[in-house]
């Protein structure tokens, strides 16, 4: 009995805890929806805050049937999440083998995806936000290079282009002075007219992509950790449903063997 409250309620800890996680996720994603203009972009690839949303409230709906399930000893409710939990276990390693076998591919799926986000730089916040964090983090500009910025209306190297950031890149891009006190936000003012040496002086000149990809190789332990440590708490928490399932069943087979006995005897 002492193992099966065990497994019970390890269940619902784990289930609660990513349940309360969703929850969060989804209360940013709605204030920082709200905080935005009204006409920003609503993509799942262009909006970060509605992709919080949506994967909050799938994690919302996955861990309520986990938590539910396993507190009140719903058959039903622990079947649909063990099931559930089992087919994204299952996805997740089949995209890792199909992200493997074709790595060009999805390289270039994601070169495509990161140059649309360029275009739309100036159109959402939170994605400018994001663009900012990763070429701050990756010290990198651009997909490939710093010329890619030449792709978004308000960085493009026309002479109609009225912008005053035209032919520059985003602060993002610049080197930071560590003597400097007030950082200068123009500091990537007409460097996509430079040549490379010249512009390399003030901006990272190579790509995000490659910087990425360098960091995910040279991090490919942390990285490979992660994935198993994510995917080995997938499989633990199917194995505690489907325990608990087994023991539900076993009570329930006990149960129906005492009824019949107390029958058969009160029929004699």
């Amino acid at each position: 009995m002492r193992g099966y409250r065990g497994i019970k309620y390890t269940l619902f800890v784990c289930c609660y805890i990513f349940w309360v996680a969703s929850a969060v996720l989804i209360a940013v994603g709605i204030y920082a929806k709200i905080a935005k203009e009204k006409d920003a972009v609503d993509t799942l690839t262009a909006d970060p805050a509605l992709l919080l949303i949506v994967v909050g409230s799938l994690m919302l709906t996955i861990t309520f049937f986990g938590c539910f399930g396993a507190l009140r000893n719903a058959s039903a409710l622990l079947k649909l999440f063990s099931g559930i939990l089992l087919a994204i276990f299952l996805l997740q390693i089949t995209a890792g083998v199909l992200g493997f076998l074709y790595s060009d591919l999805v390289l270039e799926r994601t070169e495509q995806l990161m140059k649309k986000a360029i275009v739309r730089y100036r159109d959402d916040m939170d994605l400018e936000n994001v663009i900012d964090f990763i070429q701050k983090k990756f010290q990198c500009c651009g997909v490939e290079s710093y010329k890619d910025w030449h792709h978004n209306v308000y960085f493009q190297c026309e002479e109609t282009n009225p912008s005053l950031e035209a032919c520059g890149v985003p602060f993002s891009c610049c080197k930071r002075n560590k003597t400097e006190t007030v950082f200068n936000t123009m500091c990537g003012y007409e460097t996509q007219s430079m040549e490379e040496a010249e512009a390399k002086e003030d901006v990272f000149i190579i790509g995000c992509l490659d910087n990425i990809v360098h960091w995910g190789k040279k991090n490919l332990r942390l990285v490979g950790g992660m994935t198993i440590g994510l995917l080995c708490l997938e499989l633990c928490m199917i194995c505690l449903a489907s325990a608990q399932l087994s023991r539900i069943k076993k009570i329930n087979k006990k149960k129906e063997l005492l009824s019949l006995r107390n029958s058969y005897r009160q029929q004699r």
